[in-house]
């Protein structure tokens, strides 16, 4: 459908507009292909079966009891892949980074939806405690929440340096008839060098709102106080 001449529009700006709607549907399909090149990748590698320890489901049931749950024992059903955000908090990273808790938030909102079709969790070096107090401030409610305790998970995935410093990364899993768990794909903020913040960006509508305005997103950073 046609763009909708509204009054008071010029000649000039319908125009503009018409070659900017032509060139939204560009993106879209680039976008989709893009989708198809990931979907077709070839079989990843297995992984081990990392452990982690996660608290009670309810939040607001406290912190205990703790219990160790394998990388495994994530996957509720066959045939449903798992889809892990590598939260930047514990170790050197003293306090939740906002940009991921503002990713987490619009994941807080959607997840009933995503788990229709696959299992999502967040991991995160903090602490069982830690966690699930930033989870609690946040009314994270709807989110398995997992702490990497002294698992190798964040290093060999790359969210985590030796040193501790921590990365944001989503990774997605399989798991094959076997039981055999592998990795299927991760992304990134930092695409390359001269891109440092924009390589999930897909995943939160923020950015694609501020992009609709005169404005566009500039240089605009989330806090955790707002």
């Amino acid at each position: 459908m046609r763009h909708t001449r509204l009054a008071g529009e010029s000649a000039e700006y319908l125009a503009a507009r018409e070659e900017l709607r032509l060139a939204e549907i560009d993106l879209m399909r680039h976008r989709e292909k893009v989708a198809a090149r990931r979907r077709a990748l070839p079989q990843g590698p297995p992984v081990d079966d990392y452990v982690f320890i996660e608290g009670p489901a309810d939040l607001d049931a406290g912190d205990t009891p703790l219990r160790e749950v394998g990388l495994s024992g994530l996957f509720t059903a066959p045939e449903r892949p798992l889809i892990v955000y590598h939260l930047m908090y514990g170790k050197l990273q003293t306090a939740p980074c906002p940009m991921c808790t503002l990713w987490i938030d619009g994941f807080n909102g959607i997840a009933h939806h995503v788990a229709r079709n696959a299992d999502f969790v967040i991991a995160a070096a903090a602490d069982p405690p830690a966690l699930r107090q930033h989870a609690r401030n946040r009314g994270w409610h709807r989110l398995r929440l997992l702490s990497c305790g002294d698992s190798t998970f964040k290093y060999d995935l790359g969210s985590e340096d030796e040193d501790g410093e921590q990365d944001s990364t989503l990774s997605v899993f399989t798991r094959d008839g076997d039981g055999t768990i592998r990795h299927f794909y991760s992304t990134h903020p930092r695409m390359a060098d001269d891109i440092d913040q924009r390589g999930i960006d897909l995943l939160a509508p923020v950015w694609h709102l501020l992009d609709l305005t005169p404005q566009g997103r500039g240089d605009w950073y989330p806090n955790l106080d707002y």
